[in-house]
């Protein structure tokens, strides 16, 4: 079975925010105003987290992409009173819309702080409406979202290599954010696949994970930029 995992190499990120872009557009996010984005009510799947070092005037800023990690050992799945949070077999967690009552207690155990929540009913021009992913839904008022790993891309693939008679390949399933980076900054892979990249990246000496001493287990790796 695999395990789907990212590996986001910082000494390549230059922060551009292309992955922010594409996710948005993949995967149909509401677009917010800014009176609600002026009350912390910003509708993004992955954020780019910016991160001050030292002391004016010799200030070091450090950027990097933040989606959903996946986590091994989810905090969030335990606390849904619905099961509208979940994780499968192949290690994601994902949300199911229609399911969810808007408690966010999801929200409130993710110690990573990845899950947003429509606190309106989304409205787009017309000239958006025409962009839509026929492939993702559209969410209402009152659900939790957040990165999916761009899971339709995994159901389009199995139908293909199935048509095809042959196992999924390295590379052939790949997020949005993954498949747009210019600086091919984001890997992503099966965990499970030793020829993949991101097994073996994921072993690297550089390899961190955000907050390992809490037990989740995230399957997002970040590599530290090189000294």
């Amino acid at each position: 079975m695999s395990k789907w995992a990212m590996v986001i190499d910082l000494d390549k990120c230059t922060g551009c925010g292309d992955c922010i872009a594409a996710c948005k557009i993949e995967n149909n996010i509401a677009i917010v105003d800014p009176e609600e984005a002026n009350s912390g009510r910003v509708m993004f799947w992955i954020e780019m987290v910016s991160v001050y070092e030292g002391e004016f005037p010799n200030i070091k800023i450090k950027r990097f992409p933040k989606p959903c990690f996946h986590c091994e050992n989810p905090p969030c799945t335990k606390v849904c009173p619905v099961h509208a949070t979940y994780k499968n077999d192949e290690g994601l967690v994902g949300q199911i819309y229609h399911r969810c009552i808007g408690c966010r207690y999801c929200m409130v155990a993710c110690p990573y702080t990845v899950k947003v929540f429509n606190w309106y009913e989304p409205e787009w021009p017309v000239e958006f409406r025409k962009c839509f992913n026929p492939d993702v839904s559209v969410r209402t008022k009152g659900v939790v979202e957040k990165c999916s790993f761009c899971a339709h891309r995994l159901i389009k693939v199995k139908e293909e290599v199935d048509l095809e008679g042959r196992d999924i390949q390295d590379g052939d399933y790949m997020p949005a954010c993954a498949e747009s980076c210019p600086a091919d900054a984001i890997y992503f892979g099966d965990l499970e696949n030793k020829e993949s990249k991101v097994y073996n990246l994921a072993k690297s000496s550089r390899a961190k994970r955000e907050m390992e001493n809490l037990g989740t287990e995230p399957k997002v790796v970040y590599l530290s930029k090189r000294e």
